[in-house]
C-alpha cells in the first residue's frame, strides 16, 4: 500500500523527472554525477523522480552492464539522506515479460521504491488479456503507476476494454499516458471515469507534444446522471529532466490558475507551444525522436550537470542540427530555462565538499 503523504501527493499532482544516468567517457558510471542529478530535481522542487525508465537507458539492464539495482539505490540513497520535510515519489521503472517484472519489482520494494511504472513494450503479440494478467501480478509486489506508451511513439493500441480492466486492478494508483494520440488518450481517461476506481487512480501525462494543454484540460462525462470530471494531475516526464526549477514554477502556475478558476488562457496556450517546441528541440521527433536520451544529456552538460552526453548505446547521439535546436529554443525561451539555478545549485555543492 502507498503510504498517505506519498497518495497525497500522487494525487493532487506534481512533477516527477524521468532520471537520466550520467557515464563517464569510458561509458562507466558516473556516481558523482548521478547522485548531483538526484539533489538536483529534489532542490528544483519536484516531487519525486522515476529511475530505470527510459530516460535512464533501458541498456541498464543488460547482464554486461549490470546497473539497473545500482541506479535505482543512489538516487533511494540521496533520497534518504536529504530528510525531505516534504513527501517524495519514487518510481522506478519495471520491464521485461513476468519473471523480470517481478524481480525488478522486488528490487525497487527492497530500495524503498513507492510505486513501479510498469512497462507493456515487451507484450508485442500477447493477448490484452495476458497482459492485465502480467499487471496484476507486479501490483501484487508494488504499487502500480501504468504506462501507455502509444503507438505513435513506437508502443501498441490497447483497447478501451483493456483500460477499463487495467483500472479495476486493485494497488494501480496512476497511469501515464504518452498523449500523442488523442484518441487512445480519450479512451484511457473515458475508461478509468467508468471504472469503480476512478477516485484511486491518477492520470499523469508523459513525454508529449501538449503538455501544458494535458494539464489544463478537463474531461468531463456524464455517468448515471452525474457529471464525472478526470485531469492531468502531473506529469511523469523525460522533458521535465532538464530545466526543472522552471518546470515546477510552470506546474504550480498552472494549479494556481486553475485553483482562481480565472485563467489566462491566451498566455497558457502560447507557454504551451513554448513548452512544444522546446520539447521538439530535446526529443527529436523530426527524426523519430533518434537524439532524445542525447538532447537530454545536452542541455544537462551545458548547464555542468553532466559531463558529456554519453549513452550505452553508441547508436545514440545528437541528430543532424538538434544541437542548433537546443541552441535555438534556450535562446528563443530564456523564462522557460534554468541556467541561472542551476549555476547556484553548483556552487552550493562545491562548497559543501
Amino acid at each position: 500500500m502507498l503510504k498517505e503523504d506519498i497518495k497525497k501527493l500522487l494525487f493532487d499532482g506534481t512533477v516527477i523527472p524521468a532520471h537520466p544516468l550520467a557515464l563517464t567517457r569510458e561509458l562507466q558510471l558516473d556516481e558523482h554525477k548521478q547522485r548531483g542529478l538526484t539533489r538536483y530535481y529534489m532542490a528544483s522542487g519536484a516531487g519525486g523522480v522515476a529511475v530505470g525508465v527510459h530516460t535512464t537507458q533501458f541498456e541498464i539492464r543488460d547482464p554486461e552492464v549490470g546497473l539497473y539495482e545500482k541506479v535505482l539505490e543512489i538516487a533511494a540513497e540521496e533520497i534518504g539522506t536529504a530528510a525531505l520535510e516534504r513527501p517524495f515519489i519514487k518510481v522506478a521503472g519495471i520491464c521485461g515479460l513476468t519473471d523480470q517484472a517481478l524481480n525488478e519489482a522486488r528490487i525497487a520494494v527492497k530500495h524503498g521504491y513507492d510505486l513501479g511504472l510498469v512497462s507493456m513494450a515487451a507484450f508485442k503479440a500477447q493477448s490484452e488479456a495476458e497482459i492485465i494478467a502480467h499487471v496484476t501480478k507486479v501490483a501484487q509486489v508494488i504499487p502500480v503507476f501504468g504506462f501507455y506508451l502509444q503507438a505513435a511513439i513506437g508502443g501498441r493500441v490497447y483497447s478501451y476494454d483493456f483500460w477499463q480492466q487495467f483500472a479495476e486492478i486493485p494497488n494501480v494508483y496512476a497511469i501515464k499516458v504518452a498523449a500523442f494520440n488523442r484518441y487512445q488518450t480519450l479512451d484511457v481517461v473515458r475508461a478509468v471515469a467508468h471504472s469503480g476506481r476512478r477516485d484511486e487512480i491518477a492520470l499523469y501525462t508523459g513525454n508529449d507534444d501538449n503538455i501544458v494543454a494535458d494539464l489544463l484540460t478537463p474531461y468531463r462525462f456524464e455517468i448515471q446522471g452525474q457529471t464525472i470530471e478526470k485531469r492531468f494531475v502531473g506529469g511523469l516526464l523525460g522533458h521535465w529532466a532538464v530545466w526543472t526549477e522552471r518546470a515546477v514554477a510552470l506546474f504550480r502556475n498552472i494549479k494556481q490558475t486553475l485553483a482562481t478558476g480565472n485563467p489566462d488562457m491566451d498566455s497558457m496556450l502560447s507557454t504551451n507551444i513554448a513548452v512544444t517546441d522546446m520539447n521538439a528541440a530535446i526529443f527529436d521527433p523530426a527524426h523519430a525522436f533518434h537524439g532524445c536520451i542525447t538532447g537530454v544529456h545536452e542541455v544537462l552538460r551545458r548547464q555542468g550537470l553532466m559531463e558529456g552526453i554519453w549513452t550505452l548505446n553508441p547508436n545514440e547521439t545528437l541528430s543532424p542540427g538538434q544541437y542548433e535546436e537546443i541552441t535555438r529554443v534556450i535562446e528563443a525561451y530564456p523564462h522557460l530555462v534554468d541556467d541561472a539555478f542551476v549555476a547556484r545549485f553548483l556552487e552550493k555543492e562545491v562548497n559543501a565538499i
